[in-house]
Formats: structure tokens, sequence, C-alpha cells
């Protein structure tokens, strides 16, 4: 390997994990030593990056000196338990669970939206929910020109956002309902296979999901604009790959469909596609694999004339989780802020 930074994956056998690995080498991240950890259950197993096989660890018991980036998707809990250690031995962590992305010291980060954000970390960046991300790249740049008084967000988000039991589980039960026989569920409380859930995380007192709480919370947080109302309904989709949003922006200053164009053409991430009648729209089958948002539908809305409507997607495992991270950790070496 070159000259560059030791950075450990931590998950690094999840589907998140597996995917923060491939985008280090697809975008030749300076990489010096890769180091990859993993529950005891998964210590032990060669994991390929580039020309080398590197043996998972043990998270519980290896050594963490020497680490200077260590990028988190193993779950809230584990990052709970271990960011701390990591930091101690020296590490800057970027966290992909919900851990401490509503931290007041830690910053919540999306770098086409709010990079300066990382510049005032203190160890800890957190990488925000999947669904916010591809949301805050498609809305920041609108909310900077004309302000962002309401947002309504339906939010279909892809079996990938639980994990790869969930896509095992999407295409067992597709097998055995197209052949005419029982499907069986452990991961979802339903059939996900030709269904959709209207249930993303555990439900709160008043009827809305801890999932839609975080776009919430979140997109509020990274706009650094607490007065933006938002609502949001977030339903599971059998789809493997790519989150798809549909949005109501309702805005301070007037906006036509053309000048929400010009905007979106204008985003950092963001690509328009948006010839409806040619049937050109964002598809999260063509979305998947990609880095970049894509928007269409740019419509004014007909009940509210201050309102415009559009369709975002994107690959929920590369922009709204791995890519992210290590786009943040590109901003960390580019500025100096490790």
């Amino acid at each position: 390997m070159k000259d560059g930074y030791a950075v450990a994956v931590v998950g690094a056998t999840g589907a998140v994990g597996e995917k923060m690995i491939s985008v280090l080498a697809q975008r030749q991240f300076p990489v010096k030593v890769l180091r990859l950890f993993a529950s005891e259950r998964s210590a032990g197993k060669t994991v390929s990056f580039l020309d080398e096989k590197i043996t998972v660890e043990n998270l519980k018991t290896s050594s963490l000196e020497g680490i200077n980036i260590a990028l988190f998707s193993a779950g809230a809990s584990v990052s709970r338990a271990f960011a701390a250690r990591f930091t101690q031995a020296g590490a800057v962590v970027i966290d992909n669970s919900s851990a401490f992305r509503m931290d007041e010291e830690t910053p919540l980060v999306v770098p086409e939206v709010n990079p300066n954000a990382a510049r005032f970390h203190h160890g800890i960046i957190a990488n925000p929910n999947c669904s916010t991300i591809q949301l805050v790249v498609a809305i920041n740049l609108i909310h900077r020109r004309v302000g962002i008084k309401r947002l309504i967000v339906t939010a279909l988000q892809s079996v990938s956002g639980t994990g790869r039991e969930a896509l095992v589980e999407l295409l067992d039960q597709s097998k055995a309902i197209l052949a005419g026989e029982k499907s069986e569920h452990t991961v979802y409380p339903h059939q996900i296979a030709f269904n959709l859930l209207p249930h993303i995380g555990s439900f709160l007192e008043t009827g809305y999901t801890e999932e839609e709480m975080k776009l919430v919370n979140e997109t509020r947080k990274i706009l650094g604009d607490e007065t933006i109302r938002v609502c949001a309904t977030c339903v599971r989709v059998p789809v493997p790959v790519s989150h798809s949003e549909a949005v109501t922006i309702e805005t301070r200053d007037a906006l036509s469909p053309n000048e929400a164009r010009d905007i979106l053409m204008e985003s950092p991430g963001v690509i328009l596609v948006d010839e409806p009648t040619a049937a050109t729209y964002p598809l999260p089958v063509y979305a998947a694999g990609k880095d970049e948002v894509f928007v269409g539908r740019v419509r004014r809305d007909i009940s509210a004339p201050s309102s415009i409507n559009m369709w975002v997607v994107s690959d929920n495992l590369r922009k709204g989780a791995a890519l992210n991270a290590i786009q943040i950790a590109e901003l960390l070496i580019k500025n100096n802020w490790l």
C-alpha cells in the first residue's frame, strides 16, 4: 500500500462496511494501512482490498493504537461502547450510526451541504441517516437561495437499509411466493416481498417512528435552521438498493419549477433527471451503484402555490452511508482537520 493514513473499518463484514472498503479502493483513498474490525463471530475472516487479503480483527480484544481514521458502521450500541476508545487512541471516528447525531458537541456532516461543521469535531463526526443525506443534498441550495418553511417527505426505503439479512429475506420470500409456496418472515414484522411496510424503527407516543423523527431532527441540524417544519412518513419497500423520496417544499420566497430546476443543476452532488414526457425520471435501479443524488418530477404543488414537488432518489449504501463517510474523511485530510 502507498503512503497515507491508517484507516479502520468497524463493522467491516456488514453491508455498509463492505461498501466502505470498496469505496476506499474506488476513490483511491490514501490508505497506508487498512484494519478491519468486527464481532468475535466474524473475526478471522479475510477480506480483499486492492491486492491484499486482510484478516478481520476482533473489536473487543484488538489493540487500537496507530489508527488515524476509524469508519464505524456497526450500530449505535457498538459506537457508544467503542468510539471513545478509538478517539483516546488517537483516531478520528466517523460514525454511521444514530449514536451521536443529535449530540450538540458532535458535528453532523454532509460535505456538499455543511462541510465547515467537520472542522469543529472533538474526535467524533456523525454520518447522517441515509434518507436525510439525499434529502439535504437535494434541497440545500434551494434553502440557501429562497428559504424553506416546510417540508413534507415520504421516504420509500429499500431493504438494504436494514442489512444483508433483509436482502436475503426479500429474495427468499419472492422465490417462495412466485413458486406458490408459503413465505416466512423473521427480519420484518410482516412479509416484505410484493408488499409495503409503513413502519421503520420503533413507534413513538406521537404515532411517528424513530426513522421519521431522524428525518425531522437531522435535516434541521444539518441545514442549521430549527424553524423548518418537517413532516415525514417512512415506508419500507421491496427494492434491494436505493431510497426514493417524494418531497414537497414550501418556500419563503416565490420559486417557479424552472427556477427550482436551475438551482438543482447548480447543486453539488445533484443530477437533474427531469423529462417526464419521455418517461425520464430518477429510478432506484438507475441510482444503484452511483454516487450522486438524482432529482426529477419537479413541478408546482397545485394545492399550494408557494410549494414545489420533486422526486429524489439515491443509493442508500453509497451516498447514504459509505461514500458520505469517506467524503468526510477526505474533507478532514484536505483541510488538515484530523
